[in-house]
Formats: structure tokens, sequence, C-alpha cells
């Protein structure tokens, strides 16, 4: 792994604590992720079945109020919000390497040091991101579709699959929803593990991620196709596998920005 990079660039104070990291910083993070996991999966379920409760709850709150198109851009967009939820995780993480208790209630410790400020900060600017996400989304279905009504999620599923209008709505919503994804991953991808690690402020902690995936375009590129796919397969069983991936990511996340970031 290479040194780190001090050249001139607007961000240097980000960019002095930036390493390269490649493929096998990946795998590397991914082992770490699932070692956590299992020695801590109580806990990790614990932190994230709010996650598979609150994806049913969306599903059923937009059939039962007409909002079937809505479905996917919230099941989609929720992910957006993953960094924050995965607060916890990053403290077990941290708190087992560093060989301390890692029960779950000392889980969200960060939310009552110093830190928490800037852990809203970083939260609020993905949740802006995320209902941003939402009015792009019913935005582009409205330019295509207009005042028309899906009365069912098959029904919806069956007129984008099989209609020339449903093919662009999927090409435009996927290009739209990964213009979203990467600014969302410049954003969050190891701010909320450094503030918790190093108590530094929101904009330092956000400009230190956007450094990195700057200097680590393609790994990072990869890096958020894993995340995205294992986030699909989670979410295909009702939600229901996101209670073993989301912890997983979340631990790999604490690993992959130690080997990222000095702080």
């Amino acid at each position: 792994m290479a040194g780190l990079h001090t050249a001139s660039h607007p961000l240097i104070l980000a960019r002095a604590h930036v390493r390269r990291i490649g493929l096998d910083d990946l795998r590397f993070a991914l082992r770490k992720g699932l070692d956590d996991f299992i020695a801590m999966p109580t806990h990790a379920l614990f932190l994230v079945a709010i996650y598979p409760v609150a994806g049913v709850l969306i599903a059923a709150a937009t059939f039962e109020n007409d909002l079937v198109p809505l479905l996917f851009p919230l099941a989609s967009g929720f992910a957006l919000l993953g960094p924050f939820a995965a607060i916890g995780l990053y403290e077990m993480s941290r708190r087992r390497e560093q060989g301390r208790d890692i029960g779950w209630m000392n889980a969200y410790a960060p939310l009552t040091r110093r830190s928490a400020q800037a852990i809203v900060v970083v939260a609020l600017a993905l949740t802006l991101l995320f209902v941003a996400w939402l009015i792009a989304a019913m935005a582009l279905y409205w330019a295509l579709y207009g005042e028309a009504r899906q009365d069912s999620g098959l029904g919806l599923l069956q007129e984008v699959l099989t209609t020339p209008r449903g093919w662009t709505l999927i090409v435009a919503g996927n290009l739209v929803g990964a213009a979203f994804s990467l600014l969302a991953l410049a954003i969050s991808v190891v701010s909320f593990p450094l503030i918790i690690d190093s108590g530094t402020d929101a904009a330092t902690a956000i400009a230190t991620s956007v450094v990195l995936v700057q200097q680590n375009p393609g790994t990072m590129a990869v890096w958020g196709l894993i995340v995205a796919g294992l986030l699909v397969l989670g979410m295909l069983p009702l939600f229901v596998g996101l209670a073993l991936v989301l912890p997983i990511l979340g631990h790999a996340t604490w690993h992959l920005y130690r080997r990222a970031v000095v702080p």
C-alpha cells in the first residue's frame, strides 16, 4: 500500500491523511467485517433490526396509500441513510479493536460525546440527499407517465419491463440513482468513522471522504458496486436479508476506514 499523499491540493489537510488503497484492501475490510459480525452477531442484529422492519413498513405504506411508483425510490434511496444507521456498528468495531467492552449499550456512545454535533451535520446532509433523490425520482416518473396511476406493484413492474416508456424509466432512473449514490458515497464513505475515531468536525470529515474517493476512483467504484449489490440481495427477501448484509457492511466500512485514513 502506497504512502501518504501530500501534494498541493485545495483540500490538503484532508488529503494528507488519505492513503492509496486497492482491491486487496476491500477484501481485507470485508473479511474483517464478517469476522466482527461473527464475534458480535446478536449485538449487530439488534442494532440493524430497524432496517428490515422499516423496509416492510415502507412497502406496506406505498401500497396502502397508492404510492406504488415511490416503492423503488424509497427502497433504494433508504440505503443512502445507511452510513448514519451504521454508527453503532462502527463503534462496536472500534471497541473490539481496542479490546474494550462491546456490549450494544455502548454502541451509540458517539452520540453522547462532543462528536455528536458533527455526526448530526453529516446525517442531515445525507437526509437532504435522500429527499432530493425522492423528488428527482418522482419528477422523472411524472415526466414519463403524467397523472397515470398504477394499482399494484405487479402492474407497475409489468409496465416498466415490457414497454419502451418503462425501459426509459429504468435507464434514466438508474443513471440518476447512480449519481445520487456516488455523491452519498463521496460524502459518507469514511466520514462517520473518522468523526467517531478522532472527533473531527463535519467539514473535515466530509472533505476527507471526498478526497479518498478522488484519489481512489477505481477502488471506490468497486466498493460502491459491492455495497449496492449486497444491499439488493438483502432487500430481495422482503428486506429480511438486510439484517445480515448491513452489519457486515457496517463493520467492513470501519476496517476500510482504518486502511484508508490516518486520523
